[in-house]
This record gives structure tokens, C-alpha cells and sequence, in this order.
């Protein structure tokens, strides 16, 4: 990338390390000069163009894409600054991640990513974030790993990355096609009133700057599966799913478990008061696990599957409800006949 304003129209593709950023986030990694009032200018008068179509800043990219970016401004500008050097990763944090690994090879790292731990930076999170730590997960290879799909921040369970940038590219599309197989565990408030089914609720992210929230919107959202069972249930007040979500959508196994009725435990941004039990003694934090991953491996092709063991506060609630893991058998073995 030029660090020169050129004063031709560039075709850029998008790299295996920019796949999933945001198109404003792409421009400030690549042409930090341009600021965010020239790029809305360029998006509205459609200069910009991801694809072949018009885009919107806040438009996550995929790798291979070929982004126009318009002639820049004349004039001397200054060089592009050279990225600031990481600060090293503090050692317990690097002990936390590495204890944390489930499987390594030359090609994937899978973790059990700790709930609180957000995976990427965002407002008010500094370099409190899993991107931000991933030298300590480099070891011998020559370039850190690369984040290939994520998990909200309050969401425990199996996480992978790609050591390489073709074995990020290979993972990301498999996660953005149903290639990629995950299955999730939740503990709810309620029982649902069928016992395994298919939920088909489109999503929308919902106005205003209350922070991201998505809500069923079956005109203008975006199409949304998530096939659900109950595996178990305590006294009627809780209940054990596990689901496999068919689509990806932001927050959609929450969206969804709030449209049944029975808000996942903790999940106070989507079921208020009733998604606590009060008076139970059972954490208030989300219980959501990302509990198994099945895909193909980067390089041989062959299906592998990664499962990831509870969370410390959803144990503790498992044995508090009287839930025995075993009851939910091996995962995705349970949806054959919603194939």
C-alpha cells in the first residue's frame, strides 16, 4: 500500500488479514489520512465501491473482494506512519490464553475462550481484547494467527484461528457457508413449549445508539435458522438446550431464545427481569457455551470437530440444577431428521 496520496482511481483486494473488518476500519488500516467525512462523501456520491456496488462504512468485507477507491486528495501528505509495535503481551494473560488452547496443529489453534474475554476491540475497550493479545499464540511460526470468525464477549466456548493466511482464508469461508457446523449449549429461563424444533425469525439490528440489539423483523431483516432441543429441564424453571444456529447472525440464539419465551439465563439485555432466577444463588452472567465446532481441516480437507468443556459459572449452575452433561450425547447427532 502507497503512502502517497496517488491520484488515480486503485482496484484493492481484500486480504485473508482483512477479511470480517468493517469498510471505514479498512480505510483507516490502509489509508489513515483519509478521514471519516471524506470516505461518507465518497459512500454517498459512490466512489467507493466493494464488489461492484455501492457499500456502507459500517459493511464487514470478505476476503478476495476488490474495493475502488477514488482518486485522493492532492497536495503533500504526509507518509504514512508505520504501525505502532505491540506492547507485549502481560504473562498471566499469556498463561490464560495458553492454557486455554483445546488443539493445535500446524495450521488451526481452537480455544475456550473465557466469557468476559471480547474477541476484537471496539468503544472504550483500549487493548483489552483477544486481537489484541494473539502474539503470545504465535509460537514457532513466522506470523501471529488470525481471527476467522467470532464470539460475542460474554459467550464462553470453542474459538478458532488460522496460523497461516490461507489457513484463515479456508476457515473464514467455512464459517460463512454451512461447511462449518457449531453447536451451542444454553441454560434458559422456562421451558419451551416443543421440545426440538426449527426457529426461521429474520433479524434486525434495532435503531437508536443503545448499543447493538437485534429483534425478529420478518420485512427487512435478514433470514435467521436456529434448530433448538431441550435436553433437560429442572422443576420447569430452567431449561438445558442445545442449539445449532443455521445462520449467522449477531445475537441471534439470544434473539431467538427470547422469542420462545425463555431468555437465556443471565441475558439481561434481551429478557430483562425474567431472565434472572432470584434469590437462586446462580451467577447473573450469560449462560451461552459455544460447546462443539465440526469442519474441514484447512489442509487435508478431512472433518475434524473441537468441543469445548463448560465454563466455570455454567458448571457450577449444571450441578446447582442437577444437569448431567452426558444426557446430551455426542454433538450434532440430534437434528438428523430437521436436515
Amino acid at each position: 500500500m502507497k503512502s502517497s496520496f496517488p491520484m488515480s482511481v486503485q482496484i484493492l483486494s481484500v486480504s485473508a488479514d482483512d477479511a470480517d473488518i468493517r469498510l471505514d476500519r479498512w480505510f483507516k488500516r490502509h489509508f489513515p489520512d483519509v478521514g471519516h467525512g471524506l470516505l461518507e462523501k465518497w459512500l454517498r456520491t459512490g466512489q467507493v465501491r466493494v464488489a461492484g456496488k455501492r457499500a456502507k462504512s459500517n459493511q464487514r468485507l470478505e476476503a478476495g473482494q476488490e474495493i475502488r477507491v477514488p482518486p485522493l486528495p492532492t497536495g503533500d501528505a504526509p507518509a504514512r506512519p508505520e504501525p505502532a509495535k505491540r506492547p507485549p503481551v502481560d504473562e498471566k494473560i499469556a498463561k490464560m490464553l495458553r492454557d486455554a488452547i483445546l488443539f493445535m496443529d500446524d495450521d488451526v489453534i481452537a480455544l475456550n475462550k473465557p466469557a468476559g474475554l471480547a474477541v476484537q476491540g471496539g468503544t472504550g475497550m483500549a487493548e483489552k481484547h483477544l486481537d489484541a493479545w494473539l502474539d503470545c499464540l504465535q509460537f514457532d511460526k513466522p506470523d501471529r494467527p488470525r481471527l476467522v470468525h467470532r464470539l460475542d464477549k460474554d459467550t464462553s466456548g470453542v474459538l478458532l484461528l488460522g496460523r497461516s493466511a490461507n489457513a484463515a482464508s479456508k476457515l473464514a469461508a467455512a464459517f460463512k457457508s454451512r461447511a462449518a457446523r457449531k453447536c451451542y449449549w444454553a441454560l434458559v429461563v422456562g421451558v419451551p413449549k416443543h421440545r426440538q424444533g426449527r426457529i426461521d425469525a429474520a433479524l434486525s439490528k434495532l435503531p437508536g445508539r443503545g448499543g447493538e440489539k437485534m429483534t425478529v423483523d420478518n420485512d427487512e431483516g435478514k433470514r435467521a435458522v436456529t434448530w433448538f432441543r431441550v435436553v433437560d429441564n429442572a422443576l420447569k424453571r430452567v431449561a438445558w438446550l442445545e442449539m445449532e444456529p443455521r445462520t449467522g447472525r449477531t445475537h441471534q440464539l439470544r434473539a431467538h431464545c427470547a422469542l420462545l419465551e425463555t431468555p437465556i439465563l443471565g441475558d439481561g439485555k434481551y429478557g430483562a427481569a425474567d431472565a434472572f432466577i432470584a434469590g437462586s444463588g446462580v451467577s447473573r452472567k450469560l449462560h451461552l457455551h459455544a460447546r462443539a465446532v465440526r469442519l474441514p481441516h484447512p489442509r487435508t480437507g478431512k472433518e475434524f470437530t473441537v468441543i469445548a468443556p463448560l465454563s466455570e459459572h455454567i458448571a457450577k449452575s449444571f450441578e446447582f440444577f442437577g444437569f448431567d452433561e452426558s444426557s446430551a450425547g455426542t454433538p450434532f447427532n440430534a437434528f438428523a431428521e430437521l436436515e
